[in-house]
């Protein structure tokens, strides 16, 4: 049976392009938000889901560290994907004919050296897919899209410029999320923990709390922390950890860690993924 895989988006999106990496010819479903996206595993409208969480560039995505510990969702695989931006054109249409260029803020301010030396003008746009897609509606050829590549072949547009991002390690990396946990196997290959805590209101908490996987020899990849319930004074912690929560030094120092926290959730144990 076909299985259904949400990502936030227009057909064409770079989370599209990461949710068909990781499902090959299974059923992409695209939703407005990362809300709907996590609500269609949820209500089962989805089997799985392929959100970002961070990028090379410009960090982390806040939405899913917000959104992901209260899901009742888990992590199960990640994926990275090398975000390349393209200029595309309507069918016919040359570089030389392109005045403007449409896309996401985010994805124009990614590409400035490229559009400052055409002299481009620029429109701000809700994402890249849906550029491209009203790029190929007005068929008009001095007006291009910056998307992916992905996008330019679902909406018939032409590929004028590849590459033309000013940073050639432009990485998202993407987590896959599920219904029901998958826990990756102990020893057999290498295997990330993520989880979530808060420590407890006492002094030099975090201190002692993180004290104990450099003392048990545990790689700690990632530690964002982001307020809670609208409080100043309540803060929670994500964190990535390299290892198996069965291995004795990732057990010692979640015994460590466990000690000076009130609260504290695994959300996935999963395979590593290569950058």
């Amino acid at each position: 049976m076909t299985k259904k895989i949400a990502f936030q988006g227009e057909p064409g999106a770079f989370s599209h392009a990461a949710a068909t990496n990781v499902f090959p010819g299974e059923e992409a479903i695209g939703c407005v938000t990362f809300e709907e996206t996590i609500n269609a595993v949820q209500s089962g409208r989805a089997d799985y889901a392929v959100v970002p969480v961070e990028n090379s560039l410009y960090g982390r995505i806040t939405d899913i560290h917000h959104l992901l510990p209260e899901s009742g969702l888990y992590i199960i695989g990640e994926t990275y994907l090398r975000v390349e931006m393209n200029l595309l054109g309507v069918r016919g249409a040359t570089l030389g004919d392109i005045k403007a260029v449409q896309s996401l803020s985010v994805a124009l301010g990614q590409c400035r050296k490229f559009i400052a030396d055409h002299g481009f003008r620029t429109i701000n746009a809700v994402d890249t897919a849906g550029s491209a897609r009203e790029i190929a509606q007005k068929a008009d050829k001095s007006v291009a899209a910056i998307a992916s590549r992905f996008a330019g072949e679902i909406y018939g547009l032409d590929v004028l410029a590849s590459n033309i991002e000013d940073a050639d390690h432009n990485t998202t990396r993407f987590l896959v999320l599920s219904r029901e946990p998958k826990e990756a196997p102990a020893g057999n290959g290498k295997v990330k923990t993520t989880f979530v805590f808060r420590v407890r209101n006492v002094p030099a908490a975090l201190y002692k709390a993180m004290g104990g996987f450099a003392t048990n020899g545990v790689n700690m990849t990632k530690l964002e922390s982001y307020m809670v319930g609208g409080a100043f004074t309540a803060t929670q912690f994500y964190a990535d950890i390299e290892g198996h929560p069965s291995d004795i030094g990732v057990q010692h120092a979640f015994d460590e860690l466990k000690f000076f926290t009130d609260y504290f959730k695994v959300l996935g144990v999963y395979p590593a993924e290569s950058p």
